[in-house]
């Protein structure tokens, strides 16, 4: 659940750096939104879940 919240927040803040720059326009933050809803409905939504959960698991057992 924390993992998925980070991803949320990190893609939402990359939104909002994209929209105030001028690189992402509010209909392609939509056509996104709506083919991340159409995925999560898809059969594949298992294998990209495991490999965000995997690199998740790599990214935090990296130590600095």
């Amino acid at each position: 659940m924390a993992v998925s919240i980070s991803v949320v927040l990190l893609l939402s803040v990359l939104a909002v750096i994209f929209l105030r720059n001028g690189g992402l326009k509010i209909s392609h933050a939509l056509v996104c939104l709506l083919l991340g809803f159409y995925l999560a409905s898809t059969s594949i939504a298992p294998t990209i879940h495991s490999g965000l959960t995997a690199t998740a698991d790599i990214v935090g057992s990296l130590r600095p």
